[in-house]
């Protein structure tokens, strides 16, 4: 894997940093990044992620390994040929439409749906993904929407969660500013 760019976010609505960076083979796309953070609940968090896309930025797997207050977190998804979501042996059902991984406690993983979409300016798309919920340890369908407004900016919305802002985003795919959420303190390539 060759590193193509690395980022460094901020948490703007509690304690916390991510950073991530994102890599390329010949035959894959990978983002490998950590996050540690103080969750809404109060326990602090220590969480390193790993997702594998294919050539067209469809996810092939996921991993989070780390701890959530006194609870270890160990978990692999991977989405088969069939766009079977699964956890070890265990499918989650009704995710097929879900191309995406999201994982909730990172703003790297909506670079994946940004990247594969490839919006033109003034194109919108729903953008289902396989939402990774921390708390139940479980994926779930998260319903979102992007409209590309301009060369940086993307319309985002996740109705699920009552949200809805303009993302400012980097050429490569990375969200810069994620409003009331996170906001980048450094980018390289």
């Amino acid at each position: 894997m060759q590193t193509i760019s690395a980022i460094l976010w901020r948490k703007l609505d509690s304690p916390g940093h991510d950073a991530c960076r994102l890599e390329q083979s010949d035959s894959a796309w990978q983002l490998d990044g950590c996050a540690v953070f103080l969750e809404s609940s109060g326990r602090t968090a220590q969480l390193h992620y790993r997702v594998r896309c294919d050539k067209a930025w469809r996810t092939q797997w996921g991993t989070v390994k780390g701890w959530l207050g006194g609870r270890t977190v160990d978990a692999c998804f991977t989405r088969d040929a069939r766009g079977k979501w699964k956890r070890d042996d265990d499918i989650f059902p009704n995710l097929e439409r879900c191309i995406d991984l999201d994982l909730g406690f990172t703003p790297a993983t909506n670079l994946i749906a940004l990247r594969r979409m490839n919006l033109a300016i003034g194109e919108s798309a729903e953008a289902p993904a396989a939402w990774l919920d921390l708390s139940a340890d479980h994926l779930d369908e998260l319903s979102q929407r992007y409209r590309r407004t301009s060369d940086s900016c993307y319309a985002y919305d996740a109705p699920r969660f009552g949200y809805a802002a303009s993302l400012e985003v980097a050429p490569i795919g990375f969200v810069l500013h994620y409003p009331g959420l996170w906001q980048v303190e450094s980018i390289s390539r």
